[in-house]
């Protein structure tokens, strides 16, 4: 990252704030700068991170995800355990 010229440096970070422009911030007025930031900060851990499904978890939210993957690794785990008592 960083370097002269390349295109994808700002790539996620630019992703994200397109997703909180449109997805919540544009939808929705803030009385005070205080309860903007409250009320962002608990779409990102309510939704963005948690519920939110994403292309790169095959189309599943991360709990979801989440979940898979420490069952594949325990499943995994559990057959080396049995192939080395073997």
């Amino acid at each position: 990252m960083d370097r002269a010229g390349c295109a994808l440096d700002n790539a996620a970070a630019e992703s994200f704030n397109f997703t909180l422009k449109v997805g919540f911030a544009y939808r929705h007025r803030f009385a005070t700068c205080t309860e903007a930031r409250l009320r962002i900060a608990t779409w990102i851990t309510g939704f963005y991170n948690t519920r939110r499904r994403h292309s790169a978890a095959d189309e599943s939210p991360p709990i979801v995800y989440g979940q898979q993957i420490t069952a594949a690794r325990a499943a995994t785990t559990a057959r080396r355990r049995q192939l080395m008592a073997a």
